[in-house]
């Protein structure tokens, strides 16, 4: 099966999960999904069936620039 660009981005980088998402970023559980939603923080990734965490470079580009992060399309 093909690897999709994405993932070998992310290859053996630590996931944050949401608590130390919002310790981070000091935005609160409802800002980080309505950003999500606007596109303007990045997306969450599947880590299993209920179970979400971020990659720690896109926080850490987020953190970088807010104001002009735009999701990126993989």
């Amino acid at each position: 099966m093909p690897e999709d660009a994405s993932c070998s981005r992310y290859r053996g980088e630590r996931i944050l999960r949401l608590p130390a998402v919002i310790a981070r970023t000091g935005l609160s559980r409802s800002s980080i999904y309505r950003k999500i939603d606007e596109g303007t923080f990045p997306a969450q990734v599947k880590i299993n069936h209920n179970c979400v965490g971020w990659h720690q470079s896109a926080i850490e580009d987020w953190i970088g620039n807010p104001r002009s992060y735009v999701q990126p399309f993989d």
